[in-house]
C-alpha cells in the first residue's frame, strides 16, 4: 500500500465488512476458538490488528462481540481486526468452568493469538471477499485492561509461573497497543492479588517490541493496586524503547467507552475521546507497520495540541 493510500485511508472511512464466527479447532482447547473478522469493503495488503478482549461486568462484550467503536474505525481505516473469544469469555463460562487454567485463563489468552496467525491463510480465505487481501508480514496486537496484560506478554514481557519463567513472545507481531493495560506487580495489594498471582511477576524489562501504552489520568484500579493512574504507564515506564505514551485527560479504565457502545462500564463516557483513540491508535501502528509514513506525527500534533488537547504524548 502506498503511502498516499495511508494517508487517505485516514482521512476517508471505508464501509466495513464483519464475519463471524470463523470457528477453528485447537487441539487440547475445551472449546473450538471462535473469532470476528472486520475488513475494510475495499484495499489490497492491508495490515492486521490482533484484538484481546478485557474482562468487565458486562455478559458479552468480553468476547468476539465487544470493542465496536473501536474495531470499526480501525477497519474503516484500512486494517483487518481479529476478536478471538478467549476462554475468559463470560459467555463460556459454563463449558469451560473446570478447565485447567480456569478461571483466568492467562497463558491460553496468549496462545489464542499465536493460533490464529499460524492459520491466518485459513482465515482469510473463509472471509467472503477478504482472500488475497492481507498483508501477512505487517501483523500488530491490541488490548484492553486483561487484554493489554496477554498484549504485553506478546510484545515480549515476561511472567514467573510455579518458579519458572515464561515467555510468550511472538516475534510475527511487529508493533502493539496497550489500553488501560496492568503495570508492575510489586505494588499489587488489592483485592484481586491473590486471584491474579501471575500478574504479581509480570517483567517489562524484556519488552523490545514497539508499542503505544494508553492510558487515563483518571484511571484508579483499586481493586488491584492503591498506586492511582500511574499503575497504567508502567509498560511505557519500565520496558524499553522505542515505546509512546499517551495519556489521556480525564479519562477512566473505559477511555470513553471503547468496550462498546453506551455499555454500563463505561463511567467516563465520551465519544470525542474514543474517537480520538480510535485515530491515535490507527494512526500510531500504521506508522509503525510502513516505516516512513508520518500518519502518527500528524495525527499526534492535531489531537494533543491547541487549546483542548485530549492528552499528552511522550516517546522514548
Amino acid at each position: 500500500m502506498s503511502t498516499a493510500n495511508i494517508t487517505d485511508n485516514l482521512a476517508s472511512p471505508a464501509p466495513v465488512l464483519s464475519y463471524s464466527p470463523v470457528v477453528l479447532s485447537v487441539p487440547g482447547r475445551p472449546v473450538d476458538l471462535q473469532v470476528r473478522v472486520s475488513a475494510p469493503e475495499t484495499g489490497t495488503d492491508l495490515p492486521v490488528i490482533l484484538l484481546s478482549h478485557g474482562q468487565g461486568p458486562s455478559n458479552n462484550l468480553s468476547s468476539l462481540n465487544g470493542y465496536a467503536p473501536l474495531v470499526n474505525f480501525w477497519a474503516a481505516h484500512g486494517f483487518v481486526v481479529i476478536q478471538p473469544t478467549h476462554l475468559t469469555s463470560r459467555t463460556l463460562s459454563h463449558q469451560v468452568a473446570d478447565a485447567p487454567g480456569a478461571p483466568f485463563f492467562w497463558r491460553s489468552r496468549s496462545e489464542d493469538m499465536s493460533h490464529i496467525l499460524d492459520r491466518l491463510d485459513e482465515i482469510e480465505k473463509a472471509v467472503p471477499l477478504l482472500a488475497g487481501r492481507i498483508d501477512h508480514t505487517k501483523v500488530a496486537v491490541a488490548g484492553h485492561s486483561f487484554g493489554g496484560f496477554t498484549s504485553s506478554l506478546l510484545l515480549g514481557a515476561l511472567v514467573t509461573d510455579d518458579g519458572e519463567e515464561v515467555s510468550l513472545l511472538e516475534p510475527r507481531i511487529k508493533a502493539g497497543v496497550l489500553l488501560a493495560a496492568p503495570g508492575r506487580g510489586d505494588v499489587i495489594n488489592g483485592p484481586m492479588a491473590d486471584a491474579l498471582p501471575v500478574f504479581r511477576t509480570i517483567d517489562f524489562s524484556t519488552m523490545t517490541t514497539p508499542a503505544l501504552v494508553v492510558a487515563g489520568d483518571e484511571d484508579d484500579s483499586r481493586h488491584f493496586t492503591d498506586m492511582g493512574p500511574d499503575w497504567h504507564a508502567d509498560p511505557y515506564t519500565l520496558a524499553p524503547g522505542p515505546k509512546a505514551l499517551l495519556t489521556l485527560f480525564g479519562a477512566g479504565h473505559a477511555l470513553g467507552g471503547i468496550p462498546g457502545y453506551d455499555v454500563a462500564e463505561t463511567t467516563d463516557e465520551s465519544p470525542e475521546r474514543v474517537a480520538a483513540v480510535g485515530r491515535l491508535t490507527s494512526a500510531y501502528l500504521r506508522s509503525q507497520l510502513h516505516p516512513g509514513d508520518n500518519a502518527w506525527q500528524t495525527a499526534r500534533e492535531a489531537l494533543t495540541s491547541g487549546p483542548d488537547p485530549v492528552g499528552r504524548v511522550e516517546a522514548k
